[in-house]
């Protein structure tokens, strides 16, 4: 199914605190701290955008996997907040990196689009060859939209995130996956062209609150695995309250699953490829050990991956 070889990110300079996002919407930062764990986020600049952020985020991962980007035959990259219906970034981001004629597809999946480019990546890499799978958002156009709405301006930051699956070699091998969908809610997480972003928070909250631990044992079944074999988890940043519920019914700590929000926010499809360099960096696939990848997202897409350490 493939190797994990390498993560990339890219994180914009601008720091927006909670403090000043609570002006904007008549609240204070200790309230948005306590219903998301949030502490600030990143905004890109005007000149900045999913593209310029998807190139960068991509520049790192190469960098760190020692490959250029006429190796790649595929491009994969999700966002949800792309300026235009299309072309979406993929192509652009592939031009600019130097990917040739490589095919690239976009995966307009918020939320869910790293995971779900990291799976169809391993099952694919067999026939493609090394897939570079790019998240990148730019939320902040979203959530500064008129009339400003308490539960998701305080939410949501930008950046973009990278991934390298390769055929042969890397960090981890991809064990197992699963992914899932249930269009039956699509309209509890939905982003229209020019409006605000809809979202049924509590119909969002219980449906990830179950189906992420449920995804997570589907694919330890699969390797006859349980939660507490498991040193590592990496998830989706959507809210540190459902990481720790996420964590409460898989019965293990809290401190087991890498968490970025309180810096960065929550930066949709972006969010898990972030959090995995941020955490590849820091102390690496452990050998021989494995380590499970989940999100979920608007759609409702869900789904996770099972990786063990070279």
């Amino acid at each position: 199914m493939g190797y994990i070889r390498a993560f990339g990110r890219y994180l914009p300079e601008r720091v927006v605190t909670s403090e000043e996002v609570a002006s904007w919407v008549r609240t204070d930062a200790a309230w948005i701290r306590n219903v998301s764990g949030i502490e600030e986020r990143r905004f890109a600049a005007d000149g900045e955008s999913v593209t310029s952020m998807g190139v960068a985020a991509a520049k790192d991962c190469l960098a760190s996997s020692g490959l250029d980007a006429a190796s790649i035959g595929l491009v994969l990259v999700s966002s949800g907040s792309a300026e235009r219906q299309f072309p979406g970034p993929a192509s652009e981001i592939a031009a600019q990196l130097g990917c040739g004629d490589a095919p690239a597809i976009d995966l307009p999946v918020a939320s869910a689009g790293g995971l779900f480019g990291m799976v169809l990546a391993s099952r694919l890499t067999t026939t493609m060859g090394r897939i570079l799978v790019v998240a990148a958002e730019k939320m902040s156009a979203v959530v500064q939209r008129e009339p400003l709405e308490r539960g998701v301006a305080i939410l949501f930051g930008d950046g973009a995130g990278a991934c390298l699956i390769d055929p042969e070699m890397g960090d981890a091998r991809i064990v197992e996956s699963a992914l899932h969908s249930d269009g039956s809610y699509a309209s509890d997480l939905a982003l229209e062209f020019g409006k605000p972003l809809a979202m049924n928070g509590r119909s969002v909250i219980m449906q990830a609150s179950r189906k992420i631990p449920s995804v997570i044992q589907e694919v330890l079944a699969k390797a006859s695995l349980s939660a507490t074999e498991i040193p590592a988890f990496l998830m989706h940043q959507a809210n540190q309250n459902l990481i720790d519920r996420v964590a409460q019914a898989l019965g293990v700590p809290a401190t087991k699953f890498y968490s970025n929000i309180r810096r960065y926010g929550n930066t949709s499809s972006a969010s898990l490829l972030i959090a995995a360099c941020e955490w590849w960096r820091e102390s690496g696939f452990p050998q021989g050990q494995p380590v499970v990848f989940s999100a979920f997202g608007a759609g409702f897409h869900w789904g996770a991956l099972l990786a063990r350490g070279c």
